[in-house]
């Protein structure tokens, strides 16, 4: 493979969607779709109507048609629901999801890669975030089924996804160790998935995506290199300035006068110890220019992950009210973001810009009633009978304590699964009433999308970002 010098970022529920993967793939470089709740995005974008035929598009080309009509027939609104009527409830992911969940899964994920890598042969990831661990296996499996390039991978450990890649590219069952929340040392909890209960045999091995993986530190690369149960193709360096989840700062927490996370020398990822594992990486967080690009392949790196600048462009699944408004504060110089150490369920950093009307603004969120209904940031715990329990401290406060969380945890909490689902423009509505606010994560570099707008300020495609970044730099 050569290796892309962008990478476009995996962002969100549906930011990365499969038309802002399929314009970055097209212009040579590595598009990504993010893997998030995908089920809840086809069944939402299916009871709108499918708006372009899409769905059907893609669900036409999945290899098991009876599975591709259950799941029309179930889900799809000729014209798309009234507008506030709510979506229909999916169930959540756990260790006896139902076997139309599972279903469900493989198949969105087919559905999105099989569009980002229609018309063209460019190059199509997929983005995963590590923690969401019940779908992993059958997500996967779904996206190699569509001929996925590359999977990509962070907020967590993943030293079991490469040995799960090589188990589904032969079509082979595949387990996943599941992490509880006090597991006792004889406790054994893991995820199974076998390929032949969704796609009967004999098939044709499928080919086996790269891996890398998503980063924040030298050591974690080097334990990777060393313990992952199978190949490790690449690493991806995001800093603390990167949107989304980060890392936590290492040593204690402390927090600047506006109340973010302090990071220091300790969280900075020493670059000799990386070049010296011989694999390729890229860097990202704050990376997104031609100036950052040049001086990212001065240290070593292949190149750069860019995220916000590819989050505003007009291919992605960014909300349109959204867009707008990010756009005109980026030319007017009035942007905002700010790192809450609280706002997510999963206890990491979250980056949060200031977007009029949604969840950065505090009284909308003390608006919002506490309810955990998507689930796909909840905590697996072990319960008194060894049992796997679920909780969130995004839940009703009384709820979390009587499942034994702590009553501190739950202080600031945010939704963020409903509210990033709302940000792609598929918000919930409840009792005909109230609807989902989103919320709209954004590295620190969010002022300097300024430079792939054209003069005046306004939008700007996938393309644009592109070239502008590539300006200059030898093929």
């Amino acid at each position: 493979m050569q290796w892309p010098r962008v990478i476009q970022g995996g962002m969100g529920v549906g930011i990365s969607n499969w038309r802002l993967a399929r314009a970055v793939a097209q212009e040579g470089q590595l598009g990504v779709v993010s893997g998030t709740a995908l089920d809840q995005l086809m069944t939402r974008r299916l009871q709108d109507g499918d708006p372009g035929g899409h769905m059907r598009r893609g669900l036409d080309r999945f290899p098991v048609r009876a599975i591709a009509e259950d799941i029309w027939k179930r889900y799809f609104i000729p014209g798309g629901k009234p507008a506030r009527q709510a979506y229909v409830e999916l169930p959540q992911h756990t260790l006896d999801s139902p076997r139309h969940l599972t279903e469900l899964c493989v198949a969105a994920n087919f559905v999105e890669v099989f569009l980002a890598r229609d018309g063209h042969n460019g190059l199509v990831g997929i983005n995963y975030l590590e923690k969401i661990q019940i779908p992993h296996l059958a997500s996967l499996y779904g996206a190699m089924l569509a001929g996925v390039s590359v999977v990509l991978m962070g907020a967590g450990i993943p030293l079991k996804i490469p040995g799960a890649l090589d188990l589904l590219a032969q079509h082979s069952p595949a387990t996943y160790p599941l992490y509880v929340t006090g597991a006792l040392p004889t406790d054994t909890y893991h995820v199974s998935f076998d390929p032949a209960s969704i796609v009967p045999g004999p098939l044709a091995p499928l080919e086996r995506p790269k891996f890398f993986a998503i980063i924040s530190s030298d050591v974690l690369a080097l334990t990777l290199q060393r313990k992952a149960n199978g190949r490790v193709d690449g690493f991806i360096v995001e800093g603390p300035t990167a949107g989304g989840h980060n890392a936590p700062p290492r040593g204690k927490l402390q927090l600047s006068d506006k109340g973010e996370p302090v990071y220091g020398d300790r969280d900075r990822v020493d670059l000799d110890k990386l070049r010296a594992l011989g694999l390729p990486f890229w860097l990202a967080g704050g990376y997104g220019s031609p100036e950052k690009l040049d001086e990212a392949m001065s240290l070593g790196a292949a190149g750069i992950q860019v995220g916000t600048a590819f989050a505003l462009c007009a291919e992605s699944g960014l909300r349109d009210d959204y867009r707008q408004q990010l756009i005109a504060r980026v030319a007017a110089g009035t942007t905002e973001v700010f790192t809450d150490p609280l706002a997510s369920p999963t206890g990491f950093p979250f980056k949060i810009a200031h977007v009029d009307g949604s969840l950065s603004d505090p009284e909308i969120v003390a608006a919002r009633p506490r309810i955990c209904d998507l689930g796909y940031l909840r905590e697996p715990y072990r319960q008194a009978d060894g049992s796997v329990g679920w909780r969130c401290p995004a839940e009703p406060a009384n709820v979390y304590v009587a499942k034994g969380g702590a009553l501190e945890d739950t202080v600031g909490r945010k939704c963020i699964c409903n509210a990033l689902v709302a940000t792609a423009g598929h918000p919930q509505i409840r009792a005909g009433k109230y609807e989902e606010r989103g919320v709209m994560t954004s590295g620190d570099d969010l002022p300097s999308a300024r430079q792939f707008m054209p003069p005046g300020g306004g939008p700007y495609r996938a393309a644009d970002v592109i070239a502008h970044l590539l300006a200059g730099v030898a093929s």
